[in-house]
């Protein structure tokens, strides 16, 4: 059973992977292998690490894999910042993915700390 699937915090996360995924396609080609690969990696890692986390038998290895999805967060928060900075797409759709990110992250943060 994919039982994860049912967490609010892996919908969002798959959500925002779409975003991410609308948001660098919009970068010029020579950004292809810099920071729309790293953003893509970075993004598809959170619900990822999610169900792998929620797959596991010990809440132990679930908040590990939490943290480990909070972090690829914190890498993503950090490719979005550059990517603004470096004016690779229109401000308005960086605050939108901000704001989804910002989500996400508060959710995992709420989901780390109910594993401890």
């Amino acid at each position: 059973m994919n039982l994860y699937r049912e967490l609010k915090v892996w919908q969002v996360g798959c959500e925002l992977v779409i975003k991410i995924y609308e948001l660098t396609a919009k970068f010029p080609p020579s950004e292809q292998f810099g920071l729309t690969a790293q953003m893509r990696r970075a993004a598809v890692s959170i619900p990822s690490n999610i169900a792998e986390g929620y797959s596991r038998r010990t809440v132990a290895d679930n908040r590990n894999f939490v943290r480990i999805a909070f972090a690829s967060g914190a890498e993503l928060e950090t490719q979005v910042y550059l990517a603004e900075k470096l004016k690779l797409t229109k401000a308005d759709e960086f605050i939108q993915v901000n704001d989804f990110l910002s989500q996400v992250m508060k959710m995992l943060n709420t989901l780390g700390s109910r594993l401890c």
